[in-house]
Formats: C-alpha cells, structure tokens, sequence
C-alpha cells in the first residue's frame, strides 16, 4: 500500500493518506506549527507500539493464553546521532512469567520493530 503527503490546511501540517484512512502530521507551535496532529517521530512510535501491541495479541490468541490486555508505551529520545526508542510492556491477563517473557520475545519480532533495528534504504526521486 502507497503512502501519500500533501499540505494540510495549517502552516506546517501535513495530510497523510493510508488507502482509505486520512491522518494529520504537523509541529508544536513553538516550532512553528500549529500541534493539530503528532510529529513523524511520534508517528513512528505509535507504528511499533500499535505493532507490538497486534503481534503479541494475535500470538497469545493463537496459544490460547488469558492476555486480557496490552499496554505498550513508548518513549523517545536523541543520544548524539542515535534516535533511541524505549518500550514499556504491561501485560494484563493470568499469565506466568514464562507466558510473559515469551510475549516479551514475540514483541522484539514484530515487523515495525525488525524494521526499525534492520537495514533501511530510502531510494529518493523527484520530479
């Protein structure tokens, strides 16, 4: 599926269309935006969040194991050239530890995160 970005209708917002779905990107006013939407970092956080969140619900239902919930947060942070990404897991269900640090493997295989911690190329073409 083709990703698509063109102005929004603030000074620095951006339209993102995904298919049939319409997000909004843009900056906080200190930045010279007008916060109508979260930052492309946020964004990114948010793809390996939802994705951990998917991968790990769909292997627990696939085991049968009682995870009831899934809390994922994720943090950001620049470290010198290093954008660094921490993830808090909260698993909400009757599980055991091994049930749990399983989970916890399962989450470090999610395709945002594999994506994220592998080799990316960014082919660029304009007209």
């Amino acid at each position: 599926m083709e990703v698509l970005v063109k102005h929004g209708h603030g000074k620095l917002q951006q339209q993102i269309m995904v298919g049939k779905h319409t997000l909004i990107s843009d900056v906080p006013e200190a930045a010279g935006g007008e916060d109508a939407g979260p930052e492309p970092h946020d964004l990114l956080a948010a793809a390996l969040g939802s994705c951990t969140a998917l991968t790990v619900t769909m292997y627990a239902r696939r085991k049968g194991w009682d995870l009831q919930d899934i809390e994922v947060q994720i943090s950001q942070t620049q470290l010198g050239g290093t954008h660094m990404f921490t993830r808090q897991i909260r698993y909400v269900g009757n599980l055991s530890d091994d049930e749990k640090a399983r989970l916890t493997e399962i989450a470090n295989k999610c395709p945002v995160h594999k994506t994220l911690s592998g080799t990316i190329q960014i082919v660029t073409e304009a007209n």
